[in-house]
């Protein structure tokens, strides 16, 4: 049997970027009638700095939840993490249960290598919305981070039976069935892996 070798260079293709999400930017055009709309068109055209200040002249009582994800994704791109921390937090403030606002705050712990408090986030994201699969997969990565292999496998199954398409995800499962000395397992998953990446080039 071919030794399999493996390393953690594959949490650098964990967690998926908020920025990256299809609720994130949609090329279908919406017709503004608010200013919550009027800052989805100007978010969805890549025109970002418009976006914000319009959503920056609502009061703070006026935003919706929906108004501080936006500006938390907006801030998040221009890498004012600080920022986009804050207004997530006020977008969980407004609506406890908003699944967007708690994973893209568990992205930003992740990429902060704050791998608990990321999981903490993403397990609220998958509470609120139960077939979340970008949730499961991440949460995947914070317990491969933690060492979890156990857990970070059930997840990466989870996200697969819910038909996320990350190849990736074969990756991580066989890292984790390597650290868990299931080699036979992990070369499966290997195999499936490199067999995807061969098919996408």
């Amino acid at each position: 049997m071919k030794k399999l070798l493996i390393t953690l260079i594959i949490l650098s293709g964990c967690a998926v970027s908020a920025s990256t999400l299809p609720w994130q930017k949609s090329s279908e055009p919406v017709k503004p009638d608010s200013v919550t709309e009027q800052a989805k068109v100007f978010y969805a055209q890549n025109e970002i700095d418009s976006a914000l200040e319009i959503l920056k002249g609502k009061s703070d009582d006026d935003r919706s939840t929906e108004d501080w994800l936006i500006m938390g994704n907006i801030l998040q791109d221009k890498d004012k993490i600080d920022q986009a921390i804050y207004m997530y937090n006020q977008a969980i403030t407004k609506d406890p249960k908003n699944y967007k606002a708690h994973y893209n705050l568990g992205y930003i712990y992740f990429i902060q290598e704050k791998p608990n408090m990321a999981l903490a986030e993403f397990k609220k994201s998958v509470k609120y919305k139960d077939d979340f699969s970008y949730g499961y997969y991440n949460m995947g990565c914070a317990y491969l981070k933690l060492k979890d292999y156990r857990n970070a496998k059930y997840n990466f199954f989870r996200a697969l039976d819910l038909k996320n398409g990350n190849p990736n995800i074969y990756y991580n499962l066989a890292y984790s069935y390597k650290m868990l000395n299931k080699e036979k397992q992990a070369q499966t998953y290997l195999d499936l892996y490199n067999k995807i990446m061969e098919n996408q080039q």
